[in-house]
């Protein structure tokens, strides 16, 4: 949660949020700061005197290159998100404060990048702690046992339309798209993807939405939450890791192992389905988001370099035809590519 720029004046409607839920008093100093890292929602601190905290509303257009737009109905089902995941995990996310459905906002707890840094920021940087992304695996993985089976959760959560239009079509149609020689492949995986309907699903496990606390990682931005397919979250994070290992060549190996444990502690959670068939669905799944991040909707930023984005067209095409059985096949397979001769990888 940084901020980008000094004091701005925001919509009222934001100030008039906080007064009606007693978060503000009437008259009373009020500085907003516009936050850095979202594309899908306009994100504030609020200091107020001997307090801050943070307001976010979902936008109907997606900041992307790309027309994407999305229901600002996501909003609410962000907050639900972690109304369940306080219930289950309550210190791996923000302590939550205020929600208008209507207005499409809600106010948690500000927590600052000096206690909390953005897990994102720290990979970038080569600081790679292992024990970080095992956490990680172990909290998805938690909470999505405690939320597999669940009825209530699955009708609560039947946000298949905004799934689609947020993950689904902008990463694996898309994608589908550039690629007319593997979109078969791609829409099979779209296909089977949409239909899986196991346990609650984050949609966005990204370290850029990941932060590291003294009592473990902090889960933010949950506007996709969907009770669908678990396989997803899982491949959606090893993805970044792999990406990641791309440009932060120093820390290569460390990545590339904060991936492999990430899994394995994910993994071990796996008890509403069989862990064969989770890891069958996740290794499928990860070649298309490692191609969706450089030719869908959504690329990474810091893929700048086109011999980076080559060899991610070139593994993650390979991998999509050939069917890797589980995650750590994956990343044998990068790995072995990534330690290919120089003059054995693509121009």
């Amino acid at each position: 949660m940084s901020p980008i720029s000094a004091q701005v004046s925001p919509d009222p409607v934001l100030a008039d949020f906080l007064i009606a839920h007693k978060l503000a008093g009437r008259g009373e100093a009020t500085r907003w700061t516009p936050l850095a890292g979202g594309v899908s929602s306009d994100l504030w601190r609020v200091d107020l005197p001997g307090r801050s905290l943070c307001v976010k509303r979902a936008l109907s257009r997606l900041r992307v290159a790309a027309d994407w737009e999305a229901p600002v109905s996501r909003n609410a089902s962000e907050w639900a998100w972690m109304r369940f995941a306080s219930r289950h995990r309550p210190h791996s996310i923000p302590e939550l404060l205020a929600h208008d459905a209507e207005a499409g906002l809600f106010a948690m707890a500000y927590l600052s990048p000096e206690q909390y840094p953005l897990w994102k920021a720290q990979l970038l940087a080569g600081e790679v702690r292992v024990a970080t992304a095992a956490a990680v695996g172990g909290l998805l993985g938690n909470l999505h046992a405690a939320s597999a089976g669940d009825a209530a959760l699955a009708a609560e959560f039947a946000t298949d339309d905004n799934f689609h239009a947020l993950r689904i079509e902008p990463y694996l149609l898309a994608t589908a798209a550039a690629h007319p020689g593997l979109s078969d492949i791609l829409q099979g995986l779209a296909d089977r993807t949409a239909t899986t309907h196991l346990a609650l699903v984050h949609g966005d496990v990204s370290p850029k939405n990941i932060l590291v606390g003294s009592s473990g990682p902090v889960l933010l931005d949950a506007e996709c939450a969907w009770y669908g397919d678990p396989a997803f979250d899982l491949a959606f994070c090893v993805n970044h890791l792999l990406l990641k290992s791309l440009v932060v060549a120093a820390h290569r190996a460390d990545l590339l192992r904060s991936a492999r444990v990430l899994a394995e502690e994910y993994v071990r959670c796996v008890d509403w389905e069989t862990r064969p068939a989770l890891e069958a669905r996740a290794a499928s799944l990860l070649p298309a988001l490692l191609l969706a991040r450089v030719d869908g909707k959504s690329p990474v930023e810091y893929l700048t370099d086109d011999r980076h984005r080559l060899f991610v067209r070139t593994v993650a095409s390979a991998l999509l035809q050939t069917s890797a059985p589980t995650v750590p096949d994956v990343l044998d397979a990068w790995t072995t590519a990534l330690d290919a001769p120089i003059e054995s990888r693509p121009d």
